[in-house]
């Protein structure tokens, strides 16, 4: 049957493909006026760059972890925390930088004997080390909350932008309809439909952000735990190594 002879026979014509995209987000957005608009690509733009820093995050704290992992194992295969120092710069992990810093203020302390031995680390010296670690680890922290600021934005902005678009555009349908003097849905459609585009994409942002989020913060979470739990090893270390050297014999005695 053609249009026409289903027009004449007053039977109701299925939307062709091209009248369907009339009725899709386009004509919602279409519909909105420019602050309306403007929200949605803002909504838009974040959806963007939170997918973006989900993903980079995911990636580098996966490495971070898998990387650290790795180096604990060559680390607590050495019985002397020193012997990696030589090492170190190689190791691309965050428990590497960690131990680095570590490494460096030890060698300000001038514990190389002129035997080529290392004398044992006072009290005072052990305390500064350990400093120096949580010092450390604090600026790992900072570097693995990176961006997260903006994340935890686009989280709690998000549904109140779209909400605050839709409340906008409601207000300027019933306006309009008020203007035209007639209740019917033509007239009230359209602005409704552009008021609540800002809340399906308000959610659409928040949403996936929220799940990332989470997901992200609990893994840096492990990473902090790691890296505390680190510095306590190289500390127990570093004292059991303090105590061999202090039960080594003097070259002096018979």
């Amino acid at each position: 049957m053609t249009k026409t002879s289903a027009a004449r026979c007053g039977m109701p014509m299925m939307i062709q493909l091209p009248g369907l995209a009339e009725t899709s987000l386009y004509y919602a957005f279409r519909n909105s006026d420019i602050l309306g608009q403007s929200i949605v690509v803002v909504l838009f733009l974040f959806s963007m760059i939170t997918w973006t820093i989900m993903i980079e995050k995911g990636i580098s704290l996966k490495s971070a972890l898998r990387d650290s992992a790795a180096f604990l194992v060559k680390f607590r295969a050495k019985r002397n925390p020193m012997t990696f120092a030589d090492r170190i710069e190689d190791e691309p992990s965050p428990a590497a930088r960690v131990c680095e810093a570590a490494y460096q203020r030890i060698s300000q302390m001038k514990i190389e004997q002129s035997d080529g031995s290392r004398r044992a680390l006072t009290f005072n010296e052990i305390d500064i080390v350990r400093a120096t670690l949580e010092q450390a680890v604090a600026d790992q922290i900072i570097e693995l909350e990176r961006k997260m600021i903006f994340l935890a934005t686009a989280v709690s902005i998000s549904p109140f932008l779209g909400l605050f678009g839709t409340v906008w555009g409601i207000m300027l349908a019933f306006t309009e309809l008020a203007i035209a003097g007639k209740a019917d849905i033509q007239t009230l459609a359209p602005g409704v439909s552009g008021a609540l585009l800002t809340t399906v994409l308000g959610l659409v942002v928040a949403i996936p952000s929220v799940v990332g989020y989470n997901i992200i913060t609990s893994r840096i979470k492990s990473t902090i735990v790691h890296l505390d739990n680190f510095v306590e090893e190289f500390i127990v270390k570093l004292k059991i190594e303090n105590l061999n050297e202090q039960e080594k014999p003097d070259s002096g005695e018979f």
